[in-house]
């Protein structure tokens, strides 16, 4: 087994850093000190625990540039994407250091008891364990609830997002957080099932893969912990007759190939109803082929590489494997002739169910286009999918649009617009796709025990408090 984390620049294919995993003793005195910090840090105000958010929305934007180009070397994203990311950590620490008072305020019930309440307190050591696409986004949208909520966070970051994660817990140490209140675990990814039985966890959180989600899911019952899970999508972008063709193709473009086309909630099965298809399968094409592919850290690139190697072969095999079911490849499908880890920017045309670019998740610049007989037809395709993480549709009738959307199976559905996360709105997926919500008042519920208080005596009536 490898002794070291080495990362590697994919526009280039060259080493970065080299990193040693953490000893036992090291990870030991990290848990140890998450869980003290808890104990002291349960207990301050809502509105202290608030300002910590402050304080690292603050360095966020200090140091984003900095930040923003750290991300760029170990995962290739575009610069200007890169910087946007960062500002969107700063803006979700600001939102629940404004809201959190309000989200964790007692809330009372009337019942038989002179007073009854909901309280909501926190569950202990979070153990986050995140990925490399989105290195602090994924990060702080997960931290930023659980911290303000009275808990502490250990991360065990993506290998390949190894600077980025120390990189955040600087940040943590400059706001002022508690030592231990946020650290990161320089661990091997067979390890996390020993950290999850660990006492001194109370809970855990993943973003990541189907597979790595059944592992978790499965560790974390045999612990009795609580998790939640984001795992991968294929989501649909259904296309219907009556829709602004013009918008519906500049947003397949951002929605498909934004981040380099590697995100969970990006549009990868478009389905198109037939009047509109042969028009759009060209527009998308002709949009999407003059993207300018280039050095990730030139704010004029559009599309990047992919994170690494592997990923860029599968995709290659998720392609070969659709043509060869009977797929049209529209353009691109290769990779691109340079140093990295670059990918043609591909649309492949008359994808059906049973070929891979349709039943599995794609993870990289490629599209896949699918005919829709009608609106009935389209909500079929979009959930002939193992997946359920958002949906996409297009349409100038917002009355068929609400009637679609309450028939699609996926925990977010956007009308006219890409599916994004936003600290005010609940996210996450259904199905294959995870279970539990990130964000909003249901992201900063999932970590706490939702604690009822009651207070006798009983009022007038019947006592009914020993029945089950």
């Amino acid at each position: 087994m490898p002794s070291e984390i080495v990362t590697v620049d994919p526009s280039t294919g060259k080493t970065l850093e080299r990193f040693p995993y953490m000893t036992p003793g090291e990870i030991d005195a990290r848990l140890d000190a998450g869980l003290s910090a808890y104990r002291a840090w349960r207990g301050e105000p809502v509105d202290d625990r608030a300002q910590l958010l402050r304080a690292l929305a603050k360095g966020l934007r200090a140091e984003r540039q900095a930040l923003a180009e750290a991300a760029v070397r170990e995962m290739g994203k575009p610069i200007t994407q890169a910087l946007a990311e960062v500002e969107k950590c700063a803006w979700a620490c600001d939102y629940f250091a404004d809201h959190a008072g309000a989200l964790l305020a007692d809330r009372p019930v009337e019942s038989n008891a002179s007073r009854s309440a909901i309280a909501f307190r926190p569950l202990g050591v979070i153990f986050a364990i995140m990925p490399w696409n989105f290195p602090y986004w994924q990060v702080f949208r997960a931290a930023a609830p659980a911290l303000v909520a009275g808990n502490a966070v250990v991360l065990k970051h993506a290998d390949s997002t190894t600077r980025c994660a120390l990189e955040i817990e600087r940040l943590f140490t400059e706001a002022g957080a508690p030592k231990g209140l946020f650290s990161t675990l320089l661990i091997e990814n067979h390890t996390a099932d020993e950290r999850i039985s660990d006492e001194r966890i109370a809970a855990v959180t993943l973003t990541g893969s189907e597979r790595a989600g059944v592992a978790v899911a499965s560790a974390a019952g045999a612990a009795l912990k609580k998790c939640v899970l984001e795992l991968g999508g294929s989501d649909p972008f259904i296309v219907l007759n009556d829709a602004d063709m013009g918008l519906a193709v500049d947003f397949a473009v951002k929605a498909r190939f934004q981040n380099n086309g590697q995100s969970c909630i990006a549009a990868k099965r478009f389905i198109v109803e037939d009047g509109l298809y042969d028009r759009f399968v060209r527009d998308f094409a002709e949009a999407a082929s003059v993207q300018r592919i280039g050095n990730p850290m030139d704010p004029q690139t559009q599309l990047g590489p992919c994170a690494r190697r592997d990923l860029r072969d599968s995709l290659e095999r998720q392609i070969a494997e659709t043509l060869a079911g009977g797929a049209r490849l529209v353009t691109g499908g290769k990779p691109v002739e340079r140093d990295g880890f670059f990918f043609e920017p591909t649309i492949v045309a008359g994808v059906a169910s049973g070929m891979a670019m349709f039943d599995e998740e794609t993870f990289g610049p490629a599209a896949a286009v699918t005919r829709a007989r009608d609106e009935a037809h389209a909500i079929e395709l979009a959930n002939n999918s193992s997946f359920g993480l958002g949906a996409n549709i297009w349409t100038r009738d917002l009355t068929r649009a609400t009637r679609t959307a309450a028939q699609i199976d996926s925990g977010m559905v956007f009308i006219n617009g890409m599916v994004a996360s936003d600290p005010r709105l609940p996210f996450g997926g259904v199905k294959r796709s995870g279970y539990g919500r990130e964000l909003s008042e249901f992201g900063i519920h999932e970590f706490v025990n939702i604690q009822t208080v009651w207070a006798g005596p009983e009022r007038n009536g019947s006592d009914t408090s020993h029945t089950e």
